[in-house]
């Protein structure tokens, strides 16, 4: 019997975000607008676009063996080489830059010049 080839699928992602499971649980959420969310709960429903396929798969990994207090360590896929230390109560909007994400949607603004300096 010829052994089975072996097939492919589209995921549609265009990021995987990988979230310590063991620092979420210690901290028994601290994300999202009402701070009672873990990070995976609260940066799935901030980067999912309304009517829309998920551009960004976040999924909990047992352990990376780097523990901060007060914070979730995560790692965006496509940058295995940098680990994101995020502490609880952090502006989603700035988890997703600091993780390289782009949705397609918001943005941080451009850092203002400092008054005094010439452009």
């Amino acid at each position: 019997m010829p052994p089975k080839s072996i097939k492919t699928a589209k995921t549609g992602w265009r990021d995987v975000v990988l979230v310590c499971r063991k620092c979420q649980k210690k901290l028994d959420g601290g994300f999202g607008p009402d701070g009672d969310k873990t990070l995976k709960k609260a940066l799935k429903k901030f980067l999912k676009p309304k009517n829309e396929r998920k551009s960004v798969k976040v999924v909990e990994v047992k352990c990376f063996d780097l523990c901060p207090k007060g914070a979730v360590t995560a790692v965006n896929a496509a940058r295995p080489d940098q680990y994101v230390i995020i502490p609880a109560g952090a502006d989603l909007l700035e988890v997703k830059a600091k993780l390289g994400l782009d949705d397609g949607r918001r943005r941080l603004p451009p850092p203002e010049p400092e008054q005094g300096s010439v452009p």
